[in-house]
């Protein structure tokens, strides 16, 4: 790329591939498939804010809206934010040093310094009170919003929001979703009678996802609040998604929520119900953290905790992988359906 006129501005998919082009021959394949799922979210964070990467072209680029992506960030575990930091600030530098806009990199350094999380230090289970604390503030809100949701005397879309952001925090700590997995949930999705749920979940891999009564309940109080809006939508109720927006944007249809709205439930709930001081310490993937840690306190079995959290980061041992599936069913209702 050279020198580019005000009408010759590519667009930003097409710079986003010439940079995955140069970062695959100069980078190991490890490294390039980080980038590129990197810049993968970093398209679909330009969607959320209404730019689509194959039609708007490169000069929209700035260091605001590379501060807006270090805020939606907040939504994944600090080694990850970090990595794909790294990432999309190589492309802001690429897209510098080919002069198709003009940035301050010192300025993109301080907006990281600023504003990203650093990976905290994993700590051995004898100085682990930090995350103790963590998964009892994480129940905190749950019991908080279980007995708040009733009290709504606002708006209805205010009840509907007190009644969803309930089911979607509940269902995040009882199932080990990842917040997209939650966002994208459709009712038809759900088997209510056997509590489970087959998905595609990471890697495009298709996964059963289990869960508690309590889940089902709230989730259900919900869509009974909803009923109405679900009724008058002119659509199959097995095509309605489980948690849907409600605000003025919306209107009356049955719009699934995002990412980002998932991410805004947790972190304006943790506000309302707990301080500022713990708004960005318990974010989506803290609820996942709870999640496996509550399985294998319940189970004392690894393999069990990492197959129900679908957690394949983690090194897997040959009795993982012949768990069976009526295994889980057990472990699974043994931990979380206890009196």
């Amino acid at each position: 790329m050279t020198d580019t006129s005000e009408a010759e501005f590519p667009s930003i998919s097409h710079v986003i591939s010439a940079y995955l082009h140069m970062v695959e021959g100069a980078r190991s394949k490890s490294t390039k498939l980080a980038y590129k799922k990197a810049l993968k979210i970093f398209a679909e964070f330009l969607q959320e804010n209404l730019i689509a990467p194959d039609t708007t072209p490169i000069k929209v680029l700035s260091e605001n809206l590379f501060a807006k992506f270090l805020e939606y960030l907040h939504g994944y575990a600090p080694k990850t934010e970090q990595l794909y930091l790294q990432a999309v600030k190589g492309f802001y530098l690429y897209v510098d040093s080919e002069k198709l806009i003009q940035l301050s990199q010192s300025r993109l350094t301080v907006l990281i310094r600023q504003r990203s999380r650093r990976p905290g230090r994993r700590l051995p289970q004898s100085e682990d009170r930090y995350f103790e604390l963590l998964l009892e503030k994480i129940q905190d809100v749950q019991n908080l919003m279980i007995s708040s949701a009733d009290d709504e005397n606002e708006a209805a879309n205010a009840k509907l929001r007190a009644y969803r952001d309930r089911a979607f925090m509940i269902t995040l700590a009882d199932t080990g979703f990842r917040v997209h997995e939650a966002c994208n949930l459709r009712r038809g999705d759900i088997d209510w009678n056997e509590g489970r749920a087959i998905i595609i979940g990471k890697g495009d891999k298709e996964a059963v996802v289990r869960f508690t009564a309590r889940s089902m309940r709230a989730m259900k109080d919900y869509l009974s609040q909803r009923a109405e809006l679900d009724g008058n939508s002119g659509r199959p109720l097995s095509s309605l998604p489980i948690f849907a927006r409600h605000d003025k944007g919306a209107g009356k249809r049955v719009v699934s929520i995002t990412t980002t709205t998932g991410r805004n439930i947790v972190k304006e709930r943790v506000e309302q119900f707990l301080g500022k001081e713990l708004v960005g310490k318990i974010t989506p993937h803290s609820f996942r953290h709870y999640f496996v840690t509550a399985t294998l306190r319940g189970t004392g079995n690894l393999a069990i905790a990492k197959k129900l959290a679908r957690h394949e980061n983690i090194a897997m041992t040959e009795r993982y992988t012949h768990l069976t599936d009526e295994e889980l069913d057990k472990a699974y209702h043994d931990v979380f359906e206890r009196d």
